[in-house]
């Protein structure tokens, strides 16, 4: 296979043509337009023929032909490309992106998005209808940003094969539960091998079964010493052949009895079957001996069932582990693009404030729009790296359970929140004594300050907001009811809230969509569940659990 076959089935096997993109690979393609400062940024996969826009920014996105494909002329170099002015570039100065068939494209960048083997699935890519470029950090950004996406393509493909290996374990599951039934029928028609000797060890008898199984019949010229080599005896490996010590008729013979000796049965031209055998000595009346009886059964299914079930769980056992570890990396990774994203903004932010300062008396109305506006872009994004932290910090730092007063934790975080309570004219309420429960009060704090956060930020225009606290003891934990006034969540996104950088409304630009992903992060690591419900009268009600005991 060469280069070019192995990068299509690598693309094919992620699974992500035709099928809509996440929130979160949204979100990624508009932050790389806000780091390039342009308008304009797509997630362009190439496959045989074409180009698939999975997701675009500040356009309407869709497919084209991958001969028409700006990002498909340098997609195998694997590295990332700046045009500052295509149409002056010989390379792609004739590209119908360029000319005006397709677009206009002046200014364009493309970040490889390459997998672990080395394969170029397609490109991060932002471009402008003026010309422009790129600094070596702004580079370095939508390089990280490439990683990120990549990041969420192996997410993406896990999850699809931990389900794929789920419904396989199931099937394999149901199999051998039918072969289970079938063994319980043959063992019912007493379809089992019985073998006797005389009281020499010489063998008398062989039932159906037993011929079957070995491959013949009972022969009584075999001495004991001869019967493993003869009839194919081996210990459980089916490597060893069995002593004559160790053979169940003859154990039966010496000891008295033998009870589920498990052995092998393996002829070179049949199956080799697991048994086990049960037998005993058998003497007259007067107490001559007369020989020993063994019963096998077949157990192969049984011991088939166990290792197929180990490797399932095996494989499983497996996939978690590696999903863990992609979890952890996601979430450093989060933590460090955090800190190197902020930095930067800092700095902006700080010569926005001088620019303001000294300068904002020369400046037109026009001017110190451009500046309010970047101030509050700049916000923004400092507020979207906050919240990631946030949601880094809350899946990833240790929790330390003791039991805590979940009044105290309330008291807490709403003197976090007095500014925003103050100058909401808010109101917070607890009917009832809140109980205590078994839990984090850092994250738990972090929980509530969320919630009331949010209570508060979509209060309803028309009223200052009332948020109710309220909490109770069940048989499945505390559960705790925060209730809201405000506009209230449509039922059709009450569930996906929880998703992360999902919002209800994008375009309003009032959240980052991190802040219920966060909560439904630390209610999971108390092991207990949280959903949105409407509160009667209108509003939000958020109901989540913790446990009250350790």
């Amino acid at each position: 296979m060469d280069e070019e076959q192995e990068r299509l089935a690598t693309l094919h096997e992620y699974g992500l043509l035709d099928a809509p993109a996440d929130d979160e690979l949204a979100a990624v393609v508009r932050v790389a337009a806000l780091v390039a400062g342009v308008p304009t940024a797509t997630l362009n996969l190439i496959d045989e023929n074409r180009q698939c826009q999975l997701t675009t920014c500040g356009f309407e996105g869709g497919d084209s032909a991958r001969e028409d494909s700006m990002c498909a002329i340098r997609l195998l170099e694997r590295r990332t490309v700046v045009v500052p002015d295509a149409s002056r570039d010989p390379v792609y100065r004739d590209n119908p992106w360029v000319t005006g068939r397709l677009a206009g494209v002046r200014f364009y960048a493309s970040v490889p998005l390459v997998t672990p083997t080395g394969h170029a699935l397609g490109t991060l890519c932002v471009f402008d209808d003026v010309p422009g470029g790129l600094d070596d950090r702004q580079i370095a950004r939508l390089e990280d940003l490439a990683r990120v996406i990549l990041a969420l393509f192996e997410r993406r493909r896990e999850a699809r094969a931990r389900a794929e290996l789920a419904a396989v374990a199931q099937r394999a599951l149901r199999e051998a539960e039918a072969r289970q039934q079938l063994l319980d029928a043959v063992l019912d028609s007493v379809d089992v091998a019985i073998v006797a000797a005389d009281p020499f060890g010489r063998l008398s008898l062989f039932n159906r079964a037993a011929a079957e199984w070995h491959g013949l019949d009972a022969d009584a010229t075999v001495g004991p010493g001869d019967l493993s080599d003869t009839y194919a005896l081996f210990e459980t490996d089916g490597v060893t052949p069995l002593g004559p010590d160790r053979i169940p008729l003859l154990r039966a013979l010496r000891d008295g009895a033998v009870d589920h000796a498990e052995i092998m049965i393996r002829p070179a031209d049949r199956e080799a079957r697991w048994v086990t055998a049960t037998g005993r000595r058998m003497t007259a009346a007067d107490g001559i001996p007369l020989g020993a009886v063994v019963a096998m059964t077949d157990v192969s299914a049984d011991r088939a069932h166990r290792v197929e079930m180990e490797a399932a769980h095996a494989a499983l056992n497996a996939t978690v582990a590696e999903l863990e570890r992609s979890n952890t990396e996601l979430t450093n990774f989060a933590a460090v693009a955090g800190h190197d994203l902020a930095s930067p903004l800092a700095v902006v932010s700080g010569y926005l404030e001088l620019l303001t300062d000294l300068h904002g008396a020369q400046l037109d109305e026009q001017a110190r729009g451009w500046v309010q506006t970047a101030a509050r872009s700049v916000a923004r994004m400092q507020g979207l790296i906050q919240a990631l932290l946030t949601y880094a910090r809350a899946g990833n730092a240790p929790t330390n359970h003791r039991p805590t007063d979940l009044a105290e934790v309330l008291g807490h975080a709403m003197v976090d929140l007095r500014t925003a309570i103050k100058d909401n004219q808010a109101t917070v309420r607890t009917p009832a004594a809140l109980p205590s429960a078994s839990c984090d009060p850092t994250l738990v704090r972090q929980l509530l300050q969320n919630l009331l956060g949010n209570s508060i930020k979509y209060r309803h225009p028309d009223r200052p907001p009332t948020i109710t606290v309220t909490g109770e003891v069940t048989d499945e934990g505390v559960l705790v009811r925060v209730a809201d006034d405000g506009i209230g969540i449509p039922p059709a996104h009450r569930q996906r809230v929880f998703d992360m950088f999902a919002m209800v409304e994008p375009a309003k630009k009032t959240g980052h969509g991190i802040g219920l992903s966060t909560c439904l992060r630390i209610v999971q690591r108390h092991g207990g569940w949280i959903r949105a419900e409407e509160t009667p009268g209108g509003g939000t009600t958020i109901v989540f659990t913790l446990p009250h005991t350790p």
